[in-house]
C-alpha cells in the first residue's frame, strides 16, 4: 500500500512540473539566432575653444584613421592654438547651408606634410549637418585646413563612379553648432579673397581659435 501511494505521489508531482514548465513553441524552436550588434565605432573627442564659444567634436578614428591621426597631431602639438576661423561660405539665401573653414592658413611654421585622401566613398562618412572635413586642392594635398558643414551638403561626398572622390569627412560636431551658426552670421569682407576667387567668403573679423584640446575622458 505504501509503495503504491509513493508511485501515485511521484506521478502527481511529475504532472504538476509538466504543467508549470511549458514546452517551447514551434516558433521559438525555429527562430534563427539574432546576430550580435556590430561594435560602435571608436571616437576621439576634442573641444575647439573659440573667442565666441566652444565647439565639441567627435573624431571617427576607426573609419578615417589617417585624417584623424593627422588632426590630432596638430592638436597635440598645439599648432591650432591662435589660428582662426576665417572663411564662411553661405550656400543659398535661406541661411540653412554653408561651410565654416579654419586653420593655420598654410603657415610654414605650423603645417606638416600633406596626407593621403580618405574619400567618403571608402569611409562611409558623409557631409551632413555638423560634419567636420578637410579642405584641400587636389586629393592628397590636405594638411591642416578644415571646415564644418552647416546643413546637409552630401554633394561633397563625391560621385560613386569615382570621378570625384569628395572631401575627407573625419568627424562630427556633438555640441556647439550654435557657435558655428553665430560665426557664419558675421559680416564678410567685401574685398578679401579676390585673388583666389573667394570674394564675399572671408570674414571681416576672423574668429580666434584659442585652443584645441582632447576632451578629458
Amino acid at each position: 500500500m505504501f509503495k503504491a501511494l509513493l508511485v501515485f505521489c511521484c506521478l502527481i508531482s511529475g504532472l504538476v512540473l509538466a504543467q508549470e514548465t511549458p514546452l517551447p513553441s514551434d516558433e521559438a524552436q525555429s527562430a534563427p539566432p539574432q546576430p550580435a550588434a556590430p561594435p560602435a565605432p571608436a571616437l576621439d573627442n576634442v573641444v575647439i575653444h573659440t573667442a565666441m564659444g566652444d565647439i565639441a567634436v567627435a573624431l571617427e578614428k576607426d573609419r578615417a584613421p589617417i585624417t584623424v591621426k593627422n588632426f590630432l597631431h596638430y592638436v597635440d602639438t598645439k599648432r591650432f592654438d591662435g589660428c582662426n576661423f576665417y572663411r564662411a561660405v553661405a550656400i543659398g539665401d535661406e541661411g540653412k547651408y554653408g561651410m565654416l573653414q579654419g586653420g593655420p592658413r598654410a603657415d610654414p611654421k605650423k603645417v606638416f606634410a600633406p596626407i593621403a585622401h580618405e574619400s567618403p566613398l571608402a569611409t562611409g562618412l558623409s557631409h551632413v549637418d555638423g560634419a567636420i572635413s578637410m579642405a584641400r586642392l587636389a586629393p592628397g594635398t590636405a594638411k591642416a585646413e578644415f571646415f564644418i558643414v552647416m546643413g546637409n551638403l552630401t554633394a561633397l561626398d563625391g560621385k560613386p563612379d569615382g570621378t570625384d572622390p569628395g572631401y575627407a569627412v573625419f568627424g562630427h560636431v556633438t555640441s556647439g553648432m550654435d557657435v558655428v551658426h553665430k560665426i557664419m552670421g558675421l559680416p564678410r569682407d567685401p574685398v578679401a579673397g579676390k585673388e583666389s576667387g573667394m570674394v564675399g567668403q572671408m570674414l571681416a573679423q576672423p574668429v580666434k581659435i584659442l585652443t584645441v584640446r582632447r576632451e578629458a575622458k
